[in-house]
């Protein structure tokens, strides 16, 4: 006789499970053909309370718990070929279940990354989704944060700082409120739905020398990329590509910028690129339909990255990026 868990996860799961190596979620393993290709692993979990809000609607759980794992794979070259999901809840809440299950099946169907397989457990603490996620380059094609070179050009995607304001204005910060409506509700979007840029990994393994996801904040990621690569960088700060309400928000608080810079969950793809490969790279980027911005350069030494105004003046952060630790 089938059991809770065996239930569960035939009702929600079973019906994602379409990929020949899934094998239906009728086995303890599943099978990821390489094909000729690298196979590329990442995992990241998410959970209530850190990741996201406890009130926070379910798909947009699903959909960012997925979407956070595909962005480290477009920032490593990598084409998504498949994820398995461990899921911990404190009950079987199926109000929550199936708008959950029917988004992550929306988004393995639109990035092609289909569940191979994973498990279900019952947690006493916070809700936790952990996904693991494998994506497929070219033989040694996969793009690493330890490449950067002295003189390249670095390249951010997107826009910095939204996803901050987004939990600003669902924890009703002073401030918060000051935009309208729609600009609001934008915000949120872009803090609760990454958009991972899955449409740049071929441009990114084919012009960038090296590559990481922006999650822990920009300039904290980018003193990681950095330490890896054995150089340092400058960032110019009027070079950071701003949305609108971001750029409303730091006008009339500029001290609101370390905020921006280190405030994480932005999930673009921050890129050092060879200045003899700037151009192509944009234009693939344009070709992707990925808007991109250059924000400064690597440079030699061993500091930390610097933050600088448009004066070349430095700007003092406190932090650089977010820490669970």
């Amino acid at each position: 006789m089938p059991s809770g868990e065996d239930d569960l996860i035939t009702r929600y799961f079973k019906p994602l499970a379409t990929a020949p190596g899934a094998l239906g979620l009728t086995d303890d393993a599943a099978i990821l053909q390489a094909g000729g290709d690298d196979i590329v692993i990442t995992t990241d979990a998410i959970v209530a309370g850190v990741h996201f809000l406890s009130d926070d609607p379910p798909d947009t759980v699903a959909r960012k718990a997925l979407r956070v794992n595909l962005s480290d794979l477009a920032a490593k070259g990598a084409e998504p070929a498949g994820f398995v999901l461990t899921l911990a809840l404190r009950d079987v809440n199926e109000a929550w279940l199936a708008p959950f299950a029917r988004a992550l099946g929306e988004d393995a169907d639109q990035f092609g990354c289909p569940l191979l397989g994973g498990d279900t457990v019952s947690t006493p603490g916070p809700a936790m989704i952990s996904i693991a996620a494998f994506g497929r380059v070219p033989l040694g094609k996969m793009v690493r944060r330890s490449t950067a070179r002295v003189g390249d050009v670095l390249v951010v995607s997107g826009t910095i700082g939204d996803a901050t304001l987004g939990l600003a204005v669902l924890k009703e910060e002073q401030g918060a409120f000051d935009h309208d409506a729609m600009a609001r509700a934008a915000l949120v979007e872009r803090y609760r739905v990454p958009q991972p840029r899955v449409a740049l990994a071929r441009a990114i393994r084919d012009h960038a020398s090296a590559a990481m996801d922006v999650s822990d904040g920009l300039m904290g990621d980018l003193a990681k990329l950095c330490d890896a690569s054995g150089v340092s960088a400058i960032v110019q700060a009027v070079a950071l590509p701003l949305s609108g309400p971001a750029q409303s928000w730091l006008t009339s608080d500029p001290s609101l910028m370390a905020r921006l810079v280190s405030g994480g969950d932005d999930y673009e793809i921050l890129c050092a690129v060879p200045e003899n490969r700037l151009a192509s790279f944009q234009l693939a980027a344009r070709s992707a339909g990925v808007p991109v911005s250059v924000i400064g350069r690597i440079v030699a030494g061993e500091a930390a990255p610097q933050l600088v105004d448009a004066g070349n003046r430095e700007i003092s952060l406190q932090r650089r990026s977010y820490s669970h630790f």
